[in-house]
């Protein structure tokens, strides 16, 4: 069962050691905070590389680039059934407000460089991410408050305009040579060496959703030199999946030790056993951590590496990724 009803919302960070995390469910009346009105999203302008043409009417239109979005929401805290006495209820009020503005000031994650939070909501009866931080929020006081009700004006600031399936999709490509079958009597002409792949080989991608988005790659050792090459979702004129890119690290792994390659824009890390950086050993013929997604389609990855073991493996991870929630 999915933990958030249709129409609910939920923020969550994880603490620092110092200051808590938080685990936010708002959006509808048996939350206690609900929504007065349906969240705004608002996208802010973005980045457009245009250049006038030199003595001439026109321009020249270069590289643009979006910003992110901004959730807003306007919020009612109710605590009206939270004791009999209008005192109670008062009482109850201020103590639900202060919770919400100690959750949105979300200090475990405002403090350190790169650190989001997830805002996640379940609309149409599927849930859907985005990552960003809370930022401004502001309680509108009023004699209602005393009776138990406060409204508040809440927004999330997005990383980028982008929107994520809740479940996490992964593949883990082999890194062992097809199997090749032999001929088999009577044979007949034209005989050919072509052995057609099976519909779904070990390291098929089918990547759902509207926009690419970005895998994260994680290498276990041992092993020395691995490298993915990802192909599709185009085709090649003779029907093979046609090579888009390849990600690869000069490195030697010991038994027990891993890689994880995140180029998502709020990461864009390469992790030796998730502390220790070695983006230096990415590959020249890597692309760009911003050049590394998966479009939709199908596709297929292959894994390589110098494994005297054969033992060593690789996962892909990756959430579908759309416009809108």
């Amino acid at each position: 069962m999915p933990d958030l009803r249709e129409g609910q919302w939920q923020l969550t960070y994880d603490g620092d050691g110092t200051r808590p995390g938080a685990a936010l469910t708002f959006g509808t009346l048996s939350t206690s905070i609900y929504l007065l009105s349906e969240p705004a999203v608002d996208y802010a302008e973005g980045t457009t590389g245009d250049a006038p043409l030199p003595l001439e009417d026109g321009v020249r239109f270069g590289q643009d680039t979006t910003a992110t979005q901004t959730i807003s929401f306007e919020l009612a805290v109710d605590t009206v059934a939270a004791a009999a006495t209008p005192a109670g209820r008062h009482t109850a009020n201020l103590g639900a407000v202060d919770n919400l503005l100690a959750t949105w000031d979300a200090a475990a994650i405002r403090r350190r460089m790169g650190a989001v939070a997830t805002l996640r909501t379940m609309q149409g009866g599927r849930i859907r991410r985005t990552y960003g931080r809370p930022r401004h929020i502001a309680p509108a006081n009023s004699r209602f408050t005393r009776q138990g009700s406060t409204s508040m004006v809440a927004t999330f600031v997005g990383t980028d305009t982008l929107w994520f399936d809740d479940l996490e999709e992964s593949t883990t490509p082999t890194a062992a040579p097809a199997p090749i079958r032999g001929l088999k009597a009577p044979l007949t002409a034209a005989l050919s060496q072509r052995v057609p792949a099976p519909p779904q080989p070990p390291g098929a991608m089918a990547v759902a959703g509207t926009v690419p988005t970005w895998p994260v790659i994680t290498i276990f050792g041992p092993g020395r030199n691995p490298a993915l090459t990802f192909l599709g979702p185009g085709r090649t004129p003779w029907g093979d999946l046609a090579q888009r890119m390849t990600v690869g690290l000069d490195l030697i792994l010991g038994d027990g030790e891993w890689v994880t390659i995140d180029p998502r824009p709020w990461a864009r890390t390469v992790l030796r056993n998730g502390t220790a950086s070695v983006a230096g050993a990415l590959t020249r013929s890597s692309p760009r951590m911003q050049d590394m997604v998966l479009p939709p389609g199908l596709q297929h990855v292959r894994y390589s590496v110098t494994d005297d073991t054969g033992t060593s493996r690789a996962t892909v991870a990756w959430r579908p990724a759309h416009r809108f929630y």
